[in-house]
């Protein structure tokens, strides 16, 4: 014996003894519901079928539990645009035992309901393991402190008025050294460039290649050399186009090097 319910804007075949999962009911742990939206009922020889509901028919069941499902990552990003972002979902269920169909049937094995009580255990076995585990980096900090306390030097004994002079004077002339003017090179975006990161960024301009005006006078070679001899990862990294898009972005030629960039392939033409 089966029969087809409707709860929560979805379709349900059960049978008596049958634990679902449906979404959430406003039915307390340990009571009993009926499902009066009865699709279709199935007694082994007859079967109902509801215009749309079969009339008078109920479907039994207890509320054994309620919880929440697995988080479901949801992560949006953008092509070529350094963009990313990561979500989740959690979405709450009602976990039920079918009973009987119209009074009849009965399960092979009546499972015990979840009550509060437990269900109020679990949530503080879950709190104490969330602190203990938060509060392991803690002590992991306040160990490296003690040991970083330990290697610390003696402390230095009180220095002469001379020598603390001496010292002062010093500092004077550093910084009057500091607010010597100088020439402030100006810096563009470099990143603008499509195919150049943030680190490669980095290593253009502490090889002198700050500006777009810098790199559209520089070569491809010139560039992945500059590349090479950096830290960075960027054996990958193909700077063939690097120079044009440095010389449009210079002369604000931005909706030409737009309608370029959305040709390429991480600076690379398709």
């Amino acid at each position: 014996m089966y029969a087809v319910i409707k709860t929560g804007g979805k379709q349900y075949r059960v049978s008596p003894g049958d634990v679902l999962k449906v979404e959430t009911l406003t039915a307390e742990v340990g009571t009993s519901i009926n499902f009066e939206e009865v699709l279709m009922i199935s007694d082994g020889e007859k079967l109902t079928v509801g215009t749309p509901l079969v009339a008078s028919a109920k479907v039994a069941a207890t509320v054994i539990a309620h919880g929440r499902a697995k988080k479901v990552e949801i992560i949006k990003f953008r092509r070529r645009k350094h963009h990313q972002k990561r979500t989740g979902h959690r979405q709450n269920f009602t976990q039920v035992q079918i009973q009987n169909i119209n009074g009849k049937g009965k399960p092979e094995k009546v499972m015990a309901p979840k009550t509060e009580e437990v269900i109020a255990e679990a949530k503080e076995a879950s709190l104490v393991a969330s602190k203990s585990t938060a509060q392991k980096p803690v002590a992991k900090k306040t160990a490296s402190k003690a040991k970083a306390s330990e290697k610390k030097p003696a402390a230095k004994k009180p220095v002469a008025k001379k020598e603390a002079v001496e010292k002062k004077t010093v500092t004077k002339k550093a910084t009057t050294k500091k607010a010597s003017p100088k020439k402030s090179n100006t810096k563009d975006d470099l990143t603008k460039i499509e195919g150049v990161g943030p680190k490669a960024a980095e290593a253009l301009t502490a090889a002198g290649l700050a500006t777009f005006a810098d790199v559209s006078k520089s070569t491809p070679t010139k560039i992945k050399k500059i590349l090479d001899d950096s830290e960075g990862k960027f054996a990958a990294m193909d700077p063939g186009t690097w120079p044009k898009q440095a010389e449009l972005a210079a002369s604000e030629k931005w909706d030409e090097l737009k309608k370029w960039q959305d040709d390429m392939d991480g600076g690379v033409e398709k």
